[in-house]
């Protein structure tokens, strides 16, 4: 058996969790830059004319008419909330598939003398105890299936969030009450496809033959209806496969004209992104720096562009990624444009055990320099960018996004940690 723990609008939640007082009233998140609204809670979902993903300058006036709170991204507070819920769910199993930052396939193997039912509501009251965040839990032979189970929980009151399904009648029932785009893993085009030759339902689906299945959806396809059949096809993948490839790209603040200021912006990220690219014990062989101005804009002239840069070998240093990402920077920018992003992704991605040295350069000994190990420990223990390089400059407020309504980082900066008044 298979368990799929999923947070109840999960950023929305966390914000509620250090905010008693917005119990009951609706609650909204936004995107980076205050741009959009990215995540809402069910009293703010049920505001049929407060949509997702709306710009939030055309709406704002009925955010506030409608009393609704709405939040600056708090991507600090959401992951440290996020790795607390899954602390919570290895007690539980010792197999946990972390598959977002707020849900997780969790093995409920050998646990066949266990009430299972009783079991999900454990997991669902231990997390709701220890963090103050609601989930709904879905218990069934497959992921697929679980999946399914965890989506019918969430909006489920009469067994309060949890959903188990342990026989062929509750299998058939789920699927017959579950439309084929809520089925993990089909997407529009098939939704559409499917629709037109009578399939509205999983069940529907499962009834279609496997030949058809083959031909029309591939294995995948295939996949997707054995493990609706109750075929357990997707096993529990505990350690997540390496990235492939690493970036990040924000908008600034404000628009910018000014390389040296750009510059800055750009040696944040690949620091950000260098400290991942060593998580993973990786090397990166080239780096991309892209820039770009703001294309919504009617006012401003208009210029996007971008180069990858081959490095001499493949490092995980930031020092050295910094200086070839400016090196690109530099080709590609051009003066007269006020700019909207900068973004840098880093490629051609190699175990750091494995990396080839090039004839023609000096070769550093495999592994993590001395020097960027020593940073790296230091961060670790008193902070994130308490050393770092120069080249980050100091004028970060003149490009790092806007988050005027950001909540407190409660539970990793002791400056903003809760307070609470006695009289």
């Amino acid at each position: 058996m298979v368990g799929l723990i999923d947070c109840n609008s999960f950023y929305a939640s966390c914000e509620q969790v250090f905010r008693p007082d917005l119990k009951n009233r609706p609650v909204v998140v936004l995107s980076n830059n205050d741009g959009c609204i990215i995540a809402a809670n069910k009293e703010a979902k049920a505001l049929a004319h407060i949509p997702m993903f709306e710009p939030v300058f055309k709406i704002k006036d009925q955010l506030i008419k409608n009393n609704v709170v709405f939040f600056s991204s708090n991507y600090t507070l959401y992951g440290e909330m996020s790795q607390r819920v899954m602390n919570i769910l290895k007690d539980f199993s010792p197999l946990v598939e972390i598959y977002s930052i707020d849900e997780s396939f969790i093995s409920l193997e050998g646990m066949r003398h266990y009430d299972l039912e009783q079991y999900g509501h454990a997991i669902k009251d231990t997390i709701l105890r220890n963090t103050g965040l609601p989930v709904g839990v879905g218990i069934a032979p497959t992921k697929v299936l679980a999946k399914l189970a965890n989506k019918e929980a969430k909006s489920n009151t009469e067994n309060n969030h949890v959903l188990l399904i342990n026989s062929d009648e509750k299998r058939i029932g789920l699927l017959k009450r579950s439309p084929i785009k809520n089925v993990w893993g089909i997407g529009r085009k098939h939704v559409k496809r499917l629709n037109a030759v009578g399939v509205l339902t999983a069940h529907d689906f499962t009834c279609k033959p496997l030949a058809w299945v083959r031909k029309e959806m591939t294995v995948v396809g295939e996949r997707l209806w054995r493990e609706l059949r109750g075929e357990p096809c997707l096993e529990i993948n505990q350690f997540p496969k390496s990235k492939k490839a690493i970036g990040t790209a924000k908008s600034f603040g404000k628009k910018l004209e000014d390389l040296s200021v750009i510059e800055e912006a750009c040696a944040y990220y690949i620091t950000e992104v260098s400290e991942v690219l060593r998580a993973q014990k990786s090397c990166a062989g080239q780096i991309q720096v892209f820039l770009q101005t703001n294309y919504h804009s009617n006012i401003d002239a208009q210029y996007c562009k971008s180069i990858v840069i081959t490095l001499p070998y493949p490092t995980n240093n930031t020092f050295m990624l910094i200086s070839h990402a400016n090196k690109g920077l530099h080709h590609i920018f051009k003066n007269g444009y006020r700019y909207k992003k900068v973004g840098v992704n880093l490629l051609g991605l190699v175990p750091q055990q494995h990396v080839q040295g090039n004839l023609f350069e000096s070769f550093p000994k495999t592994g993590i320099d001395p020097l960027i190990k020593t940073i790296d420990a230091l961060n670790n223990k008193y902070g994130k960018y308490k050393v770092s390089s120069a080249l980050l400059g100091n004028r970060k407020e003149d490009w790092e996004l806007i988050k005027k309504e950001r909540s407190p980082r409660y539970t990793t900066q002791w400056d903003e940690i809760l307070t609470i008044n006695a009289k």
